[in-house]
């Protein structure tokens, strides 16, 4: 007799068994209850043709595209330029899995790519097979500052203030996009 589910591997956070694709969409469900659990409204994509797959809502009038992306253990994360045009209402929403312990979620403005630099690369592969695309290059070095710059709460808290002051006729681009000085 065939058993109806697969058996839990011992540890409660064990990421290995999963495929790539099952631990991606893992990390979609768990992106959709982590916004919805911190009160923002959340709606999925019914048809992923785009490669967005959810849109968040804040306030009455600030909608976000989001892409999930997934990484175990730093693996390095890449969106098709194709799909992922920087821009002041796309996020990537990267969820890190790392053995023995749960999902982390982050948040990234997607115009931090307008900025390449060591974590944020811009590919374009010309004359080569593989599509152009940015990427995002974590390491153990870049980790910290990544988790700190980047964390969830850190990222709505600057939405919803991007969203109030977007009311009053701020410019997008100074309100979204990765840390600098002049943002806390």
């Amino acid at each position: 007799m065939k058993a109806l589910f697969a058996p839990m591997p011992p540890a409660s956070y064990a990421w290995p068994h999963l495929s790539s694709l099952r631990l991606g969409r893992y990390a979609e469900y768990w992106a959709i209850m982590e916004f919805t659990r911190r009160g923002l409204d959340v709606y999925s994509a019914e048809v992923d043709d785009k490669g967005i797959y959810l849109i968040l809502r804040l306030g009455q009038h600030s909608y976000y595209d989001v892409q999930v992306k997934t990484a175990r253990n730093l693996s390095y994360i890449f969106f098709r330029k194709d799909r992922f045009q920087p821009c002041t209402n796309l996020l990537a929403a990267i969820v890190l899995f790392f053995e023995g312990g749960p999902p982390e979620l982050y948040v990234v403005p997607s115009l931090a790519w307008k900025k390449p630099n060591a974590l944020f690369v811009d590919r374009d592969y010309v004359g080569k097979k593989s599509a152009p695309e940015y990427g995002l290059a974590l390491s153990l070095g870049r980790l910290d500052k990544f988790r700190r710059d980047f964390a969830v709460e850190r990222q709505i808290l600057r939405l919803n203030g991007a969203a109030r002051r977007s009311r009053d006729g701020s410019v997008p681009e100074k309100r979204l996009g990765f840390p600098t000085k002049e943002q806390p």
